[in-house]
């Protein structure tokens, strides 16, 4: 968590209805998981003779997955003839170290509890690809728990679309506008106003550099997983 990126919770979230469910961002969210995906482009620059870098240095770029990583360790970027090529390799790396250093952010397993004790529903949207998703929430004890997930390629368009959080919303039940979702990102906060959708931005979370988060014109920022609580209408 950077502190100087994690302002109070703010903005007590009004409802008409109290919140029927939450949907959860998994990068930086959830789970933090930079440590593997950090591990997985740093293993692209040993292969190009090039050394390390520090997991601080390039957690901020964790929640942008490959594209944000290679462009921040490599100063490869989707436009360049190199990046699908070191696309695929990261993601190859990726997949040999999944689970060796992820884990929930603190407070998130609580949170997850109380709400599951409340009756209030809660999933996963995340722009992550199918095939990591699975076995990350797997080695999270999380998979069976989740009224549903959905991966960046769930559906025909990833965040900051809305279509993957409206199809969470199809699949759980319940409207958009009863239902909160909180991500680490700008296009989480972008995915959610497409839908219809109160947001949470997540202070805790990597933030990246999407501009101050006070700026993304989430409907609340929460400080702490917890400070969720504060924001569903109960």
């Amino acid at each position: 968590m950077n502190p100087l990126r994690s302002p109070a919770s703010q903005t007590r979230l009004s409802w008409a209805e109290p919140a029927q469910a939450v949907l959860f961002d998994l990068d930086g969210t959830l789970a933090d998981t930079a440590g593997d995906l950090v591990g997985a482009v740093n293993h692209l620059r040993v292969q190009r003779g090039m050394p390390p870098l520090p997991l601080e240095v390039l957690r901020p770029y964790a929640s942008s997955g490959a594209r944000g990583l290679i462009g921040a360790a490599l100063d490869i970027h989707p436009d360049h003839a190199e990046f699908e090529g070191l696309r695929t390799a990261f993601l190859e790396a990726y997949e040999g170290c999944l689970s060796d250093t992820t884990t929930l952010f603190d407070g998130v397993l609580e949170l997850l509890s109380t709400l599951e004790a409340q009756g209030i529903i809660w999933g996963v949207v995340t722009n992550k690809p199918h095939r990591f998703t699975v076995p990350v929430m797997q080695g999270l004890k999380l998979m069976a728990r989740s009224a549903t997930v959905i991966s960046g390629d769930t559906t025909a368009h990833a965040k900051p679309h809305p279509l993957p959080l409206l199809t969470a919303c199809e699949r759980i039940g319940v409207p958009p506008a009863r239902v909160l979702y909180v991500g680490d990102d700008l296009r989480d906060i972008q995915s959610a106003q497409a839908a219809h959708m109160p947001s949470a931005a997540a202070g805790w979370g990597y933030i990246g550099h999407s501009g101050e988060i006070e700026t993304w014109g989430a409907s609340v920022i929460a400080a702490q997983p917890l400070d969720l609580l504060l924001h569903l209408g109960r």
